[in-house]
């Protein structure tokens, strides 16, 4: 399973897969090898799983991946809605408890707790659990916003684990979890900060749909900004981008499109490179 394409930005790698079922396949089929590769190395691996439906081919897929030693991993998750019934299915240690973290044996699972009576005293202990030992690996995706975790538009690219007010894009971005109503979805809620990401080891983003096109094109191309959380993964020295060709709609010229565009005209790129 060869990407369609793959280049890269700096230290940021691109792989771009024709659909999303290839793209969720690839992304555990490299998760899985750095996984390997990283229990060969030490005694046990901190990782921080998101939830998003951009995940689930990737998460099922890794499931399957064969010789890894989930007994030495611990497994954090990256954000939870405050004050979601703790049985919802749209919250999201449940989303992740369902589809890896009770299907796997992971030696350790930390939840964030949005129902917390001390929201702040929570995130003081999920950051402290975090940063007991270095986050060897970060596995998420990416808000249409661009936010990653629930590091919404505005937040520090410094910050850690905290209370953010959800922006009114993602509100309705999420309100198709509960029953289209808006009203329904919660208004805030715990996340590990963009600091806390950057602090990891390596970072893959996994990213597929027309949707995402934008945030990608920030992710890729754009500048480093508050405002596009995602572009403060430009300076991670290890970060892995894993998308479908839709998301990558935005991208321009020197990248991902103009050589698609090339090749449909059955050019050959290296000519016009000269």
């Amino acid at each position: 399973m060869e990407p369609v394409r793959s280049f890269c930005k700096d230290s940021l790698a691109v792989r771009i897969y024709a659909d999303r079922t290839a793209m969720g396949a690839a992304a555990a089929r490299d998760g899985a090898a750095l996984l390997r590769r990283l229990l060969a190395q030490q005694d046990t691996v901190r990782a921080v799983f998101a939830a998003a439906p951009s995940q689930n081919e990737f998460l099922e897929a890794l499931c399957a991946a064969p010789d890894i030693d989930w007994k030495r991993v611990t497994a954090f998750h990256m954000d939870e809605y405050v004050g979601l019934d703790a049985a919802a299915p749209q919250g999201f240690g449940n989303f992740l408890r369902a589809r890896v973290f009770d299907r796997l044996p992971f030696g350790q699972v930390c939840y964030l707790n949005g129902n917390a009576p001390d929201v702040e005293a929570e995130c003081s202990r999920y950051a402290g659990l975090l940063a007991q030992a270095p986050i060897d690996i970060v596995f998420m995706g990416i808000g249409e916003n661009g936010h990653i975790a629930f590091n919404e538009p505005g937040s520090s690219l410094s910050s850690r684990t905290r209370q953010k007010t959800l922006t009114t894009d993602t509100i309705i971005a999420n309100s198709r979890f509960f029953d289209n109503d808006v009203n329904k979805v919660p208004k805030t809620a715990l996340t590990v900060g963009v600091g806390t990401v950057l602090s990891a080891k390596e970072v893959m983003i996994i990213v597929n749909g027309h949707n995402k096109a934008l945030a990608l094109y920030h992710a890729v191309e754009g500048a480093i900004t508050q405002m596009w959380t995602i572009s403060a993964l430009q300076m991670h020295e290890k970060g892995i981008i894993v998308a479908d060709d839709a998301a990558t709609f935005e991208l321009k010229v020197g990248t991902y499109r103009y050589f698609k565009d090339i090749e449909a005209d059955h050019l050959d790129p290296a000519s016009l490179l000269k």
